[in-house]
């Protein structure tokens, strides 16, 4: 069927072009810009302790339930004098007049430690009942707004919480971009081989973003689907272009003609992207297990990005292919020229947020092509580059070199990616705070004073609620506050009524440690386990710094069902398309041992420190709860891509020759270096996001660049060419009642041969 779809492309290349996928490309582009996004990103609680607190507050306190911030202020002459009372007080009650905001003012005769013991700084909490992303967004603008119309010689305000947390990506898509022009570039030797790829992935990309932003009606989706889908998107777009023209590209080189050489392409290469894809699809399928809505969604959204991808691999690129014909190889210097010209315009007005560079990069380019209609040298082509036999290639000696080694190979590897793994066994989920802000941000100096002026657990308060004969009994539960404050790790509680019929108290605790502490947790735990039933007080701990903690608990108890549906899914496919009991078993344990390094890594600079100050972080901490299970997803899916590239083509000349060790050898020389170029792409697209401000990107960015980098050295350059050499024939094997029962999946395809009728074909 692929040859067929490639055929069609290939003789209906304008259809395919200029009848299909451009046309799709503006109606879902119109269509999802008159429908607009309808993304929502809220913090979905498990089944827990925190979950029951805040149903508690939702239908008896509503005002409690919500997003919690602190209005933080600080004088050196004291908070408490009367031009700062009569400043700030009419600042709290317009803000408490805002939709969905309720104001407890540090001034007011019911609050209670909401000024420090020197005087110094105060804070009046926030609390917001708002779900909506854009609607907390304004908030917060609003709110800042407000307070700038305080003025008084001494006064600082700052704004604490997570409401008033700016999230903002790295242009992370824009340097990868960049990088993957450059590396096309080097790697092919063409500017045309470079812009296909690039193009492709662009398209592709258009198309799947508009397609998640009107599904976002649909399915609920986090407001950052749509850059996962763009750095997915964009990565795979690029590495299956690349796989393929590729291989059109050595088919020319053996005399077919275009049409044979593109059929020839998607007809192997093709099928194995294909089945790469649906690896990929398979792997962030596996999310749903985790029984989390913005999980589902962001799932749904990254395999619609795969799917466009995938379609436009196998139909748009070969019509492209089929139009630029045998100048796909073929480069003037003013085009290497322009392209160098736009590279540095666009890498300049990304570092320097300028906008005019990049068109003053266009534009040069664009007068140097115009330039070379009328200038000769201009039009000169650059000299081809030798082709070696691949005997004398680096990837040939360099898988000779292993197989002559395989034990010392197969287990320094090994060792490597072991002793990477090992800090893996201390992780600790959890949600970094607010201290790991840039300081030049209005949370990051809010966490500092009421850090300093009260203590670090005030930026992360316990919401205790109290229900019986105690929430009844102002005596009771004052008698409860007391025991509270009694408690080591707390340094300040207080009680409040929580419902209109008494039925609910509130109590307010502040621990002495910030919220990502390892003793924050260890209190939470320590006052549900011990401290709360000693009393014999029907009370829960919940709140947002509670509520990581069992958040953690429940994606690090899910975490297992992750890998076990999308590690059987993978090797039973795997087993299926190369008939093989060993290799999909050597795929699975090496693709974990690459993720299990990645993993260790961020643990040891992250959650240890190590190093953590040559990557702009800050404070170490716990390892982001959703980290690892989006790491998973992601990087289990980029790496079987590469292993099926590679595979497929070893088991193609395994196929014709049966000799595995040139096999082995054959398939590696062959695909080495496009997989190499792809995973330095994929490297420096995900490193980008190490360039951001944010924690949790560095940790998400690096996490992922780590993985394929050592996937795509250690294990796909040394441990799979040692393994294979030492398994030999037995890589191939398979039981025989095995092989009866599994589906026949071709994944190496046809590779068409040149014959002597070749030769009197006209190119297309």
């Amino acid at each position: 069927m692929l040859a067929a779809i490639a055929r069609f492309s290939v003789r209906h290349r304008r259809i395919m072009v200029f009848g299909i996928w451009i046309p799709v490309l503006v109606i879902v582009g119109m269509l999802s810009g008159k429908l607009g996004s309808n993304f929502s990103t809220q913090f979905e609680l498990p089944q827990s302790e925190a979950n029951d607190v805040q149903k508690l507050l939702e239908s008896n306190s509503p005002n409690k339930a919500g997003f919690s911030g602190e209005i933080v202020f600080t004088s050196p002459n004291g908070v408490n004098s009367d031009d700062v009372v009569a400043a700030l007080t009419p600042f709290f009650d317009k803000v408490d007049a805002l939709e969905g905001v309720t104001v407890t003012s540090p001034f007011s005769e019911t609050s209670q430690g909401q000024i420090n013991q020197a005087g110094t700084t105060g804070f009046a909490s926030l609390d917001v009942s708002l779900r909506s992303q854009t609607e907390l967004l304004t908030l917060s603008e609003d709110i800042q707004e407000l307070g700038r119309e305080v003025s008084i010689d001494g006064l600082t305000i700052e704004y604490g919480g997570n409401i008033f947390a700016a999230f903002e990506l790295p242009a992370s898509e824009a340097y990868g971009l960049l990088a993957a022009m450059i590396i096309l570039v080097l790697a092919f030797g063409s500017v045309l081989a470079m812009g296909l790829p690039i193009g492709t992935a662009l398209l592709g990309l258009g198309v799947g973003s508009s397609l998640a932003i009107i599904l976002s009606h649909v399915v609920p989706m986090p407001d950052f689907t749509t850059s996962l889908v763009a750095m997915i998107g964009l990565g795979v777009g690029i590495d299956y272009a690349l796989f393929i023209v590729t291989r059109y590209r050595e088919g020319l080189a053996e005399g077919l003609t275009v049409e044979e050489a593109v059929i020839d392409a998607v007809d192997t290469s093709g099928r194995a992207v294909i089945f790469a894809g649906i690896t990929v699809i398979i792997s962030l399928l596996g999310l749903f297990v985790m029984g989390l809505a913005f999980a589902r969604g962001l799932a749904v959204g990254a395999v619609i990005g795969v799917l466009v991808m995938m379609l436009a691999s196998v139909t748009l690129l070969p019509s492209l292919l089929a139009m630029v014909k045998h100048k796909i190889g073929v480069t003037t210097w003013s085009a290497i020229a322009s392209l160098g010209m736009f590279i540095v315009g666009a890498l300049i007005a990304v570092i320097t947020e300028t906008l005019v560079f990049l068109l003053i990069g266009l534009g040069a380019a664009v007068v140097t092509t115009v330039a070379s209609f009328f200038i000769k040298p201009l039009r000169r082509h650059l000299p081809h580059r030798t082709q070696k036999a691949k005997e004398f290639t680096f990837w040939y000696r360099w898988s000779r070199f292993i197989q002559r080694r395989p034990w010392t190979a197969a287990l320094s590897a090994s060792a490597v990616l072991l002793i990477l793994a090992s800090p893996l066994f201390s992780l600790r989920l959890g949600f970094g705070d607010n201290g790991n802000a840039p300081e030049s941000t209005t949370v990051r100096r809010a966490y500092d004073m009421l850090a300093q002026g009260f203590g670090p657990g005030f930026n992360g308060p316990l919401f205790i609620t109290v229900q019986g004969e105690t929430a009844k009994s102002p005596e009771a539960l004052q008698g409860f506050v007391d025991t509270l404050n009694n408690t080591e790790g707390i340094a300040f509680a207080q009680g409040m009524p929580a419902s209109q019929d008494g039925s609910l108290s509130l109590v307010m605790a502040y621990p002495t440690t910030s919220p990502q502490d390892i003793q924050t947790e260890q209190l939470i735990h320590e006052l549900r386990s011990t401290v709360i039933p000693q009393t014999g007080v029907d009370a829960k701990v919940g709140g947002f710094t509670a509520a990581g903690v069992d958040f953690a608990k429940s994606i690090g108890s899910r975490m297992p069902y992750l890998f076990i549906g999308v590690l059987s899914l993978s090797f039973l496919l795997l087993m299926a398309v190369f008939r093989s009991l060993l290799v999909p078993l050597k795929a699975v344990i090496m693709n974990l041992l690459s993720i299990g390094a990645a993993y260790g890594v961020i643990v040891a600079i992250f959650q240890w420190g190590w190093g953590m100050n040559l990557i702009g972080v800050g404070k170490a901490g716990p390892i982001e709860s959703w980290a690892p299970m989006m790491l998973f997803a992601i990087v289990f899916g980029l790496s079987m891509d590469y292993e099926v590239f590679l595979l497929s083509r070893v088991k193609e000349e395994y196929d014709r020759t049966g000799d595995n060790a040139s096999a082995v050898a054959d398939g590696l020389t062959a695909t080495a270096r496009v997989i190499t170029a792809a995973a330095l792409i994929m490297v420096c697209v995900f490193a980008a996001f190490v360039l951001g401000h944010d924690r949790q990107l560095k940790l998400f960015g690096l996490g992922l660049a780590l993985a394929v980098f050592i996937d795509a050295t250690l294990v796909r350059m040394v441990l799979v060419p040692a393994t294979m050499e030492l398994l030999g024939d037995r890589n191939w094997w398979l039981p025989a009642w095995i092989n009866r029962v599994l589906p026949k999946i071709d994944v190496e395809g046809h590779h068409v041969v040149h014959s002597e009728e070749a030769t009197n074909k006209s190119s297309v």
